[in-house]
């Protein structure tokens, strides 16, 4: 449940500033609301979409082993994962950039207000079928029921559409960048637990050795099936027995997304042009 509310929170949220700053933006300009309505519709639709296409894939791969098939999944979650982590550490701001000229260009008559549904369309979009994506991840992994996806789901929903508003609203004085330097971090251990799952199965269908199992048993401290237990499995693909294999795709993965965030984060500080100084008088 944990997880799952934390990747839904994190693409709501982003979406939420989208739609928010393109609102904003776009104030007092008559149909804007149904132009705005209508860019959520279309993204919540698309994402559907995505959804029905995801469950055809799976159904058509039953006869290729379910472990294999779990383990492709969470492959793919993992490298969604570490993409998204990546990408947004350098043009988090360049979205919010964009979507602030797009709305100065409607209000001064550059653009038709119809690009407010395509910007907004697409956002959702995005944010959506990654969402699509990053679940399957989590219904592979075998340890969240579709009870807790669901009440994770919704409460990630709850949380990103109302922090997104309040923000925009100017009733949460917190930097923005708190928010995604904390879900990055999240979003990084998620990723490497998923990785360390996806080399559980790949284990139990022998095609990957095990490198000792288990490495350590930690059944007496948090057991896999107490409420921390689950928790941690959730958030970072806990295992109170691992196989080395499981610590060293975790630790891989961990390492080069880390890497990767900080290598464009560098790279953002070095071209981003000095600010300028203040002039005598």
């Amino acid at each position: 449940m944990i997880a799952t509310a934390l990747i839904v929170f994190r693409e709501v949220l982003e979406a939420a500033l989208i739609v928010g700053i393109v609102s904003a933006a776009t104030r007092g300009i008559p149909g804007r609301v149904r132009w705005i309505a209508g860019g959520i519709g279309a993204g919540i639709l698309g994402s559907i979409v995505v959804a029905a296409g995801a469950n055809v894939i799976t159904q058509l791969a039953q006869g290729m082993g379910q472990e294999l098939f779990n383990a492709g999944i969470l492959a793919l979650a993992v490298a969604m994962l570490a993409w998204h982590n990546i990408w947004m550490s350098s043009h988090g701001r360049e979205l919010a950039a964009n979507a602030r000229r797009i709305g100065a260009d409607v209000r001064s008559g550059a653009s038709e207000l119809s690009i407010v549904l395509i910007v907004i369309g697409i956002a959702v979009l995005r944010e959506g079928s990654e969402t699509v994506l990053f679940l399957y991840g989590v219904a592979a992994s075998g340890d969240t029921g579709s009870g807790s996806m669901v009440a994770g789901g919704l409460l990630g929903i709850a949380c990103g559409v109302l922090v997104g508003y309040l923000l925009f609203r100017g009733l949460l004085r917190i930097p923005l960048k708190w928010f995604f330097n904390v879900t990055s971090a999240l979003v990084l251990f998620l990723a490497a637990g998923m990785a360390s799952q996806a080399a559980r199965l790949l284990i139990q269908a022998d095609v990957l050795p095990s490198l000792a199992t288990p490495l350590w048993d930690t059944s007496r401290l948090v057991s896999n099936s107490s409420m921390l237990g689950k928790a941690l499995t959730g958030l970072v693909g806990y295992d109170a027995q691992p196989a080395g294999m499981q610590i060293l795709a975790f630790v891989i993965v961990l390492g080069v997304i880390a890497a990767g965030m900080a290598l464009v984060r560098r790279r953002d500080l070095q071209t981003r042009p000095p600010a300028a100084a203040p002039s005598s008088t």
